[in-house]
C-alpha cells in the first residue's frame, strides 16, 4: 500500500507543479492514496477555492487537508459542508463547518483509510486543545479495526507539538506528518513503534521566496518600508515536496517513507 503526501501547495506556482507531476508520481510509484494540503493553493497563497478542490481531485488527490487559512475564502464555508474529502482542523471551535477527519476508500477500493486533520496551539490561531482532541479522535479512527491505514496531518508552527503528537500516534497510526511552515525537514523516519513520521513536509511552491511569498516585497515588509506591498506568492519555478509511505498490508503500520522532491530550485 502505497500512499502519497504531498505539502502546503502555494499559489499558482504550487499548483502548477502539482499538475505537471502528479499523474506521473502516481504511476511510477504505484500510488494506492493520496493527500495533498490546499490551504495556501489559491492565486493569494491565502485558502482554497471550489474550483481548485475539484481540480486537484480531477489531478487524483483523493484527501485534502488544510490548517490556519481554510477559511480564508468565504465560499469555503459553504462548499466544505457537502465535499467530505476536503477538511479542516478537526481542533477548530466546535460548530465549524466541514469535518476535521474522515474515513475513505482506496484508488483500488480494497482498503478504507483514515484521515486526520490537526492543527497546532502554539503560535497559531486560537483552537481547542489539539491533544485533547487528537485522544478523542484516537477512540474513533482504530488502526486494523474500522480502518486498514490512517494518516494524521498536524498543521503546526513549532516542533515540539509535532513531535510529541507523532510520539502520541507511535504504534497507532501508519503516519504522522507536520505541514505548515513551508520547509521541509531531514527527520524522515519510523518511530519506534512503526509509525512514519516528518516533522514538516515543505510545500509544492516556490522556494526562491520566503516561505512561498515574494522575497524582495517579504524584504520590505521586515524593514517596514513605505512601499512594501500585502504577501503575494513568488511565481518561479516550483518544488513539489512530500513524501512517499509504504503501509504493511497486516499492521497497517509504515514499512517505509521516502521523502520526495522534484523541481525547482530545493533539487538544483
Amino acid at each position: 500500500m502505497n500512499i502519497l503526501i504531498l505539502g502546503d501547495v502555494m499559489g499558482s506556482s504550487g499548483r502548477k507543479v502539482v499538475k505537471q507531476n502528479l499523474k506521473n508520481i502516481l504511476k511510477e510509484h504505484d500510488i494506492n492514496f493520496s493527500i495533498i494540503n490546499g490551504e495556501n493553493a489559491a492565486d493569494d497563497g491565502k485558502g482554497i477555492t471550489q474550483e481548485i478542490a475539484k481540480e486537484f481531485f480531477s489531478l487524483g488527490i483523493d484527501v485534502i487537508t488544510s490548517g490556519n487559512h481554510i477559511w480564508d475564502k468565504e465560499e469555503t464555508t459553504s462548499f466544505i459542508e457537502n465535499e467530505k474529502r476536503l477538511l479542516r482542523p478537526a481542533n477548530l471551535v466546535e460548530g465549524s463547518p466541514g469535518n476535521g477527519y474522515g474515513i475513505y476508500n482506496s484508488k483500488d477500493k480494497k482498503f478504507k483509510i483514515g484521515v486526520i486533520n490537526l492543527m497546532g496551539n502554539v503560535f497559531m490561531k486560537k483552537t481547542n486543545d489539539v491533544f485533547f482532541t487528537a485522544k478523542n479522535i484516537s477512540k474513533k479512527i482504530i488502526l486494523k479495526k474500522n480502518v486498514d491505514f490512517s494518516i494524521i496531518d498536524f498543521h503546526g508552527e513549532i516542533t515540539s507539538e509535532k513531535m510529541a503528537m507523532g510520539h502520541f500516534f507511535d504504534g497507532h497510526s501508519t503516519c504522522v506528518v507536520g505541514t505548515h511552515t513551508h520547509v521541509p525537514t531531514a527527520d524522515t523516519r519510523i518511530l519506534d513503534n512503526g509509525t512514519a513520521y516528518q516533522t514538516d513536509l515543505g510545500m509544492c511552491g516556490d522556494y526562491n521566496s520566503v516561505i512561498g511569498m515574494d522575497k524582495e516585497n517579504s524584504i520590505k515588509k521586515f524593514f517596514k518600508e513605505k512601499d512594501a506591498q500585502k504577501h503575494f506568492p513568488s511565481k518561479g519555478e516550483a518544488t513539489l515536496s512530500g513524501v512517499i509511505v509504504q503501509g504493511d498490508k497486516q499492521s497497517g503500520l509504515a514499512k517505509k517513507i521516502t521523502r520526495l522532491l522534484l523541481g525547482g530550485s530545493l533539487t538544483k
